[in-house]
């Protein structure tokens, strides 16, 4: 075999151990899909209305004037057991603003899932890392810049049953004994087995907040207990979120995408 023989087939190898090598990366890459997450805020079975007046399960008045928090570090558990967490996964939700009640999560692999996680505020390494962007930016009002700290849970407005008629009740911290940060898994909805992820449909998860669900749960809380104006972390924060991490959220239901 000559020199420019031996030069072609060693080429000719080359190019197909390439080829091959592209072949193998297409079918390493795994097939992904997207879920559309809305929520929804409510009073009981009410949907929240700013500005009206709802009872709390133990029967105190309330007018919501603003209800935000932040959600993140969603994960999704696969029926093999595997978890999928999506990539800088922090959403602000605020109920003045529509858009903000509603988000994609992209690029999750296809398959059958039977569990959501996440937390309701923001990981103690997020919160030490100063004044950040996007759904941590400081200007979207849950931020601490006295506390240099995010703000989990913001709900204002107004009771007949408070001190001063006023609400103001801001939950956040993150350090013991105020640590506020509840992670939550809730449940699918009865008689769905697992959520579908695939590249052709893109399923749609809703969740609901219950308001009333701050104030009832390990512990029972009547608004003449609260300081009209709260800007926690203290020891309150800690019952309102243990509460809510008990109940706030729940899945309505689970639209399939067909």
């Amino acid at each position: 075999m000559t020199f420019r023989t031996l030069s072609a087939y060693s080429f000719a190898l080359l190019l197909g151990a390439a080829t091959l090598s592209a072949c193998d990366d297409d079918t390493e890459k795994p097939a992904t899909g997207t879920l559309n997450v809305e929520l929804e805020n409510v009073v009981g079975s009410q949907p929240l209305t700013l500005g009206q007046s709802y009872s709390t399960l133990a029967g105190d008045q309330i007018t919501v004037s603003k209800f935000n928090y932040i959600i993140s570090n969603i994960k999704l558990t696969r029926d093999n057991g595997t978890v999928w967490a999506e990539p800088e996964s922090y959403h602000l939700v605020k109920q003045a603003e529509t858009a903000s009640r509603s988000f994609a999560i992209k690029d999750i692999p296809t398959g059958y899932y039977t569990k959501l996680t996440f937390t309701i505020g923001v990981d103690s390494a997020r919160n030490t890392a100063g004044a950040q962007t996007g759904a941590l930016a400081p200007d979207n009002d849950m931020y601490w810049s006295w506390n240099s700290g995010y703000i989990f849970l913001k709900l204002e407005g107004t009771s007949p049953q408070s001190s001063n008629g006023q609400i103001v009740y801001h939950v956040g911290g993150f350090r013991t004994p105020y640590n506020t940060i509840r992670t939550v898994s809730p449940a699918l909805p009865a008689g769905t087995a697992s959520l579908a992820i695939s590249k052709d449909k893109t399923p749609q998860l809703h969740l609901k907040a219950d308001v009333q669900k701050i104030f009832t749960g390990p512990t029972t809380i009547r608004l003449s207990q609260l300081s009209a104006t709260s800007h926690m972390p203290d020891a309150k924060s800690v019952q309102l979120a243990n509460n809510y991490a008990a109940g706030l959220f729940s899945i309505d239901h689970i639209h399939t995408g067909e």
